[in-house]
């Protein structure tokens, strides 16, 4: 991570500026999910697991609390966590939703 993320760490939590981006269009249906769900106050934690043979798994989770070590920031209006191993593979990474003929949902990009 660069020079600029380590000045800003807390000893429990960093708030940083963004390290991923949620496209306008990702933003507006997390936005309309929340409502929908009554999730007031939430967020979405973007995370990386697995790993070996089959590859990293990328895994998104509503969020209203942060962990020891996250990352927190806001992208287009919506609070997004990241765990600190996660950060180091999805820096510059962006979120999209994606809508056509073969279904519709989120998408690293």
């Amino acid at each position: 991570m660069n020079d600029q993320l380590n000045t800003v760490l807390t000893p429990e939590i960093a708030t940083v500026s963004p390290m991923l981006t949620l496209t306008p269009m990702a933003a507006e249906k997390l936005r309309a999910l929340f409502a929908e769900k009554n999730l007031a106050g939430y967020g979405l934690r973007v995370f990386v697991s697995g790993g070996g043979c089959s590859g990293a798994q990328y895994g998104l989770a509503f969020e209203n609390k942060t962990e020891e070590g996250d990352f927190v920031f806001d992208s287009n209006g919506v609070r997004v966590y990241l765990d600190n191993v996660s950060a180091t593979s999805l820096e510059g990474a962006s979120v999209d939703y994606i809508q056509g003929a073969m279904g519709e949902g989120f998408s690293r990009g």
